[in-house]
């Protein structure tokens, strides 16, 4: 049986989400497209924390409903950043 390697890059953090047709995904991008990637996962945390604060002040200013405030669906998780700048999983999806 063939050993597989582990994946060669730099390790990172990017939020994720999971969608119903392509399962789970980056859900924050740079602006060129490529997803953004956290340094450490305390940052990415923060990212997702700071998302529901909006979510909740939108809700208070009666621009959101309760139900959707109060609803996280992102998550971190850890990448490794290849050198193109795109990123691998620990699924092995690539995303970039």
């Amino acid at each position: 049986m063939e050993r597989m390697t582990e994946p060669k890059g730099t390790p990172g953090y990017c939020i994720y989400i999971d969608t119903v047709f392509e399962g789970a995904v980056p859900a924050v991008r740079e602006a060129e497209g490529k997803p953004c990637v956290f340094a450490t996962e305390a940052e990415a945390q923060r990212e997702i924390v700071d998302n529901i604060i909006t979510r909740l002040q939108e809700f208070i200013d009666s621009e959101r409903d309760f139900e959707d405030a109060m609803t996280v669906e992102e998550y971190v998780a850890e990448v490794r950043v290849l050198s193109d700048g795109s990123i691998m999983d620990e699924r092995g999806n690539h995303f970039g």
